[in-house]
């Protein structure tokens, strides 16, 4: 909880210093998505341990798999903050982008339950 607070504070606190700061050039649009990246990341990570903690049935995730999932959600965000740039994104498109999102993680979940591993 510690590293995602560290994400949260810093990605939001870049994304108030740079919003406020600086104008929309090729620069800090690049730094805008990856200060989004990292203030996604860290603001869905405590919610997706306490909805694993929640919902697990049998084994609970590892921190791994939890970061991966506060990486897709970012992932989602940047990729509908990216579509609305040129008024492309649509609220199908969005719930279009969310199920394959969540399709990819099931899969990669899936896999990860299948290696079959002696020492656990």
């Amino acid at each position: 909880m510690i590293a995602a607070g560290v994400l949260a504070l810093s990605g939001w606190l870049g994304l108030a210093l740079l919003i406020t700061t600086s104008l929309p050039t090729v620069g800090p649009r690049w730094l805008f998505f990856f200060l989004l990246t990292l203030a996604a990341t860290g603001s869905s990570l405590p919610f997706l341990w306490l909805l694993d903690r929640r919902f697990a049935t049998g084994r609970t995730a590892t921190a791994s798999i939890l970061l991966r999932q506060a990486l897709l959600v970012a992932l989602y965000a940047d990729f509908c903050i990216w579509l609305q740039i040129n008024r492309s994104l649509s609220l199908p498109l969005a719930i279009l982008i969310a199920l394959g999102l969540y399709a990819m993680e099931r899969l990669l979940r899936l896999i990860d339950r299948s290696q079959w591993r002696p020492w656990r």
